[in-house]
């Protein structure tokens, strides 16, 4: 699975039903799925959501607040 199509399976799964999650939480989760997929070489970091700037953002947290953004190593 090419890396755009991976993102938008996140997006579509992550996003929408989960922004209330503990951060830690809704990551570990997003962490099953990269590794499930075999994807390496990546890092997920929980920031504010004022900081996420050019990041590309794989799922929201504490009701919107906090994203976690995903970015090749």
């Amino acid at each position: 699975m090419n890396r755009s199509a991976l993102m938008l399976l996140l997006l579509a799964t992550a996003l929408p039903a989960v922004a209330a999650k503990p951060c830690e939480e809704l990551k570990a989760e997003i962490t099953g799925k990269l590794e499930a997929k075999k994807v390496a070489g990546y890092t997920l970091e929980i920031v504010a959501a004022a900081e996420v700037g050019e990041r590309k953002v794989v799922g929201s947290c504490e009701a919107g607040s906090k994203k976690i953004v995903y970015s090749r190593k």
